[in-house]
């Protein structure tokens, strides 16, 4: 299949792209160089020992084995949900064109709300009175404008953007699989949404939501809409997260302003000294967004996938030099995150070459990935 098209994969395709995910240190940045390098997602598994072997670790690579993904898929299914790949029309089309997109997510309820005119709307889970109110009015007034309203499902403000939209189109991101309500007391608003929206996991099925999970949930909010609305955030709120999210995926931020005599309106006033787009009205988000809201590939023509970060090289010429570039790397990256283009400027080696040896280090376990496309050495 071509890797540039909206298209359907077929079942071993589907199996070899989930196994390629779940493989250990195979995280969604390294599953798209792996997937660009080689071709497929069946030759990528196949390379993964010695790539791993190669970048200095002594034991095998665990690989996800085909009966296990064939049981993640069937379990997915069982739970009234599928898995959709960032190549297929299902897929959101604005999440594919990050560069840490899920490979696959997995799909509750109306397919068709990823791929439409899309706001999120997130904010503090101890949210005020008038905050939920503001949450929802504005929700509401989106959903009349014909635009989806897309957050996290958390207590507060998720939930009032929720309930605001749920007659016109919401989307909720689950930070565990698709199946565990989190929390618990949402049960009937999940149910809801998948009956009249959509629901979307990147977690497999049968997860619970650990603390990791919630910024990799946050990035997903952020990058199926063409803007994320913050109303009350404090100053270290997993909404923050999602903003900033949406400044690195080029989006744009709103945010309500609030009292600063109230903790709760502390960062999403910090965002607004910062440049956030001051809003108090669905109208103001809408003024700003149309009509780049309704920008969207039709389903059969080029979509562009998660941005590469290094330029293609012949295969066998990034093979020989990988080996010094990967000392060097090793040698000079530190716990603290780096970014890769300085590494780039650092060592005067094109991006392929360091993309190579930073690819083979990380299935090695020696180096992760952080976001703003940078990455750190794993303490150890």
């Amino acid at each position: 299949m071509e890797y540039g098209h909206r298209q359907a994969l077929t079942d071993r395709e589907r199996t070899d792209w989930l196994r390629l995910i779940r493989s250990e240190n195979v995280g969604p940045v390294t599953f798209w160089h792996l997937l660009r390098h080689f071709g497929s997602a069946a030759d990528a598994l196949d390379a993964l020992p010695e790539l791993s072997r190669r970048g200095g670790r002594s034991k095998s690579v665990r690989i996800a084995s085909v009966a296990a993904a064939e049981a993640e898929i069937a379990a997915t299914r069982k739970a009234g949900a599928r898995l959709v790949a960032a190549q297929e029309p299902d897929y959101p089309w604005r999440l594919a064109t990050t560069e840490d997109a899920p490979p696959l997510i997995s799909l509750a309820g109306a397919a068709a709300l990823g791929n439409a005119p899309i706001v999120s709307i997130v904010g503090a889970r101890n949210a005020s009175s008038n905050g939920k109110r503001i949450a929802r009015t504005i929700a509401q007034g989106l959903g009349k404008a014909g635009v989806a309203v897309a957050s996290g499902l958390a207590r507060g403000i998720d939930a009032a953007a929720h309930a605001g939209s749920l007659e016109t189109g919401t989307i909720a991101v689950v930070a565990g699989g698709i199946d565990v309500c989190y929390p618990s007391e949402h049960e009937e608003l999940m149910q809801d949404i998948a009956g009249r929206g959509a629901i979307l996991a990147e977690q497999p099925v049968g997860t619970k939501p650990l603390g990791r999970h919630f910024p990799r949930r946050n990035r997903i909010v952020s990058g199926i809409a063409s803007g994320v609305l913050v109303v009350e955030a404090a100053a270290r709120s997993g909404s923050l997260i999602t903003a900033r999210c949406a400044g690195e995926q080029g989006r744009d931020v709103f945010a309500v302003p609030g009292s600063p005599l109230d903790p709760r309106c502390t960062g999403a006033n910090g965002l607004l000294r910062d440049g956030a787009i001051l809003t108090e009205s669905a109208d103001d988000i809408l003024q700003v967004l149309q009509p780049g809201l309704r920008d969207a590939p039709g389903a059969s023509e080029p979509t562009v996938l998660p941005p590469d970060t290094a330029e293609e090289a012949p295969r066998a010429a990034v093979d020989a030099v990988a080996a010094d570039a990967r000392r060097s790397l090793a040698d000079y990256l530190s716990p603290a995150p780096t970014p890769i283009d300085d590494l780039v400027r650092e060592f005067g080696d094109d991006s392929a070459t360091v993309a190579a040896a930073l690819l083979e280090l990380e299935l090695a376990g020696r180096v992760e990935r952080h976001p703003g496309n940078r990455v750190a050495l794993v303490a150890v």
